[in-house]
C-alpha cells in the first residue's frame, strides 16, 4: 500500500540522501567543455583586453586636438606612423599628431581616442579630421571586459557557447568541471518489446525517453533495456547497474499491484525512503538507496515517468552538480479555465497561443505525443481547485 507524501517532502528527502554523495570533478579540454558544469569559480588572471584598443578603422588621436572640428573647419593632424595589427606601437603621440590604426589595434601612448576613417581625409602626411571626438571615443580600455582578480564565471555555470568564448578569452584551455553522473535506466514489464509488438505487447518507450532526457541533463547514461516482471531478472539487472552507475532508474513495477516488485527488491538490497508522492501524474514513485546509491522507481506510463524524471530525478541531479533550483521560463495567462481537484499537485502540458496565453493539453499518463506539442508545463498546487481563465501562471520548460 502506498504511503503518500508531498512533492516538497519527497524533494527534501532526495536532497538529504544525496548529501552523502560528494560531487566528483575532472578537467576537460575547452573544446569538450560544452554543456558541462563548472566545478569552481574562474578568476581572471589578467585584464581583458590587456591594452587600450580601437573599435574602428581610422586614426588614433589625442581627443583634445579634435575639439570643434567639423566639415567646414577640419582639424589638421600630422600622421606620424601606422600601427600594425598584433604589434605594440614603437612610438607615442604628441599633441597635433595621429597614427593610422585598424579595428582592434593597440593605441599608442599619448592617444586617448580614435576617429573613424569615414570622417577623415589623408593628404599624404597630414590627416584632415572632420569630426570631433571625446576622450575614450571608439576605444575599448584595458580591463573594460574583465578586470584581473574578478570572477568571470561562477561555479555551477552550465557552459554554453558564450561561456566557452569567455574561457578562450581568458586562456583557460583546461576546464575544471563536475563529472557527469553515471545513470542506468532499466525498464520493466512482460509486455515490453523493441521490435514489432504482438497483441497485448507495447514497444519500450521509457528506455529511450528517459535515457535521452538524462543525457540532455548532462548525464552519462547506460540504457540497460527492458527486463521481464520477474524478481530474479529485475534483481540481477539492478545489481549489474549498481556496479558502475551512480544512480539507477527503474521504470514500471512501482504501483501497488500484486506483480510490482520494485519496493520489495529495493527493501532487500538497501532502504526505501518513500513510496508514493501526492503528484499527478507520478503518484506511485519510489525512492531508496542500494549500496549507498540512489535508486528511483518510476511509473511505467511514459508521460508519468517523464514528469517524475523532470521533477524528482532532475532534483537529485541538480544537487549532484551543485546547480541552483530550476526557474520557470516565464508567466502567461491561461486561455481557459483549468479545473483540478485531485488532492495532489497536478502537472499539465500547455501550448502557447498566438495571443501569448497558455492552453492546457489534457491527456492521459499513457500518452507520450503530447510532449511534442507542448511549449511547457504548469503546476496546479494540491490545495487549489484549479485556476480561472486569465490567471497568470508560471510555466516551465517541458
Amino acid at each position: 500500500m502506498l504511503h503518500v507524501i508531498t512533492k516538497a517532502q519527497a524533494a527534501a528527502c532526495v536532497r538529504e540522501q544525496l548529501k552523502q554523495m560528494a560531487p566528483r570533478t575532472e578537467t576537460v579540454a575547452l573544446r569538450q567543455a560544452l554543456r558541462r558544469v563548472l566545478a569552481q569559480d574562474i578568476v581572471a588572471a589578467e585584464d581583458i583586453p590587456p591594452f587600450d584598443r580601437t573599435t574602428v578603422d581610422g586614426y588614433a588621436v589625442v581627443a583634445a586636438d579634435t575639439f570643434g572640428a567639423g566639415a567646414s573647419l577640419p582639424a589638421e593632424l600630422e600622421i606620424v606612423g601606422e600601427i600594425a595589427m598584433g604589434e605594440a606601437p614603437a612610438f607615442s603621440l604628441k599633441r597635433g599628431q595621429c597614427a593610422k590604426i585598424a579595428t582592434g589595434g593597440m593605441l599608442p601612448p599619448g592617444a586617448d581616442a580614435a576617429v573613424m576613417v569615414e570622417h577623415t581625409d589623408d593628404l599624404g602626411g597630414v590627416c584632415l579630421c572632420y569630426a570631433g571626438v571625446s576622450p575614450g571615443a571608439n576605444v575599448t580600455k584595458r580591463g573594460d571586459d574583465v578586470t584581473a582578480g574578478t570572477v568571470a564565471l561562477q561555479k555551477g555555470t552550465v557552459l554554453g557557447a558564450r561561456e566557452l568564448g569567455v574561457l578562450a578569452m581568458l586562456g583557460v584551455y583546461d576546464v575544471p568541471v563536475f563529472q557527469k553522473p553515471a545513470v542506468a535506466v532499466i525498464s520493466t514489464g512482460d509486455e515490453l518489446v523493441t521490435g514489432t509488438p504482438k497483441d497485448g505487447q507495447m514497444r519500450d518507450v521509457n528506455s529511450f525517453l528517459l535515457s535521452a532526457a538524462l543525457e540532455d541533463a548532462g548525464c552519462s547514461v547506460r540504457m540497460y533495456g527492458a527486463v521481464k516482471d520477474q524478481k530474479q531478472a529485475i534483481t540481477a539487472a539492478l545489481e549489474d547497474c549498481l556496479q558502475t552507475a551512480d544512480m539507477v532508474l527503474l521504470s514500471g513495477g512501482s504501483s501497488a499491484g500484486t506483480r510490482d516488485m520494485t519496493v520489495e527488491i529495493l527493501g532487500e538490497k538497501g532502504e526505501v525512503f518513500f513510496h508514493g508522492i501526492a503528484m499527478k501524474p507520478g503518484k506511485p514513485t519510489i525512492f531508496g538507496t542500494a549500496q549507498g546509491k540512489p535508486v528511483f522507481g518510476l511509473p511505467g506510463h511514459p508521460l508519468a515517468a517523464y514528469f517524475v524524471c523532470r521533477l524528482i530525478v532532475f532534483e537529485a541531479l541538480r544537487a549532484l552538480l551543485c546547480l541552483p533550483p530550476e526557474e520557470p521560463v516565464g508567466t502567461a495567462p491561461l486561455a481557459v479555465n483549468l479545473p483540478s481537484n485531485h488532492g495532489r499537485e497536478e502537472y499539465l502540458c500547455v501550448q502557447k497561443q498566438p495571443d501569448g496565453s497558455l492552453r492546457p493539453l489534457h491527456t492521459k499518463s499513457g500518452v507520450i505525443s503530447v510532449l511534442t506539442q507542448a511549449d511547457g508545463f504548469v503546476c496546479v498546487p494540491r490545495d487549489a481547485e484549479g485556476f480561472a481563465a486569465g490567471t497568470n501562471v508560471a510555466y516551465y520548460k517541458v
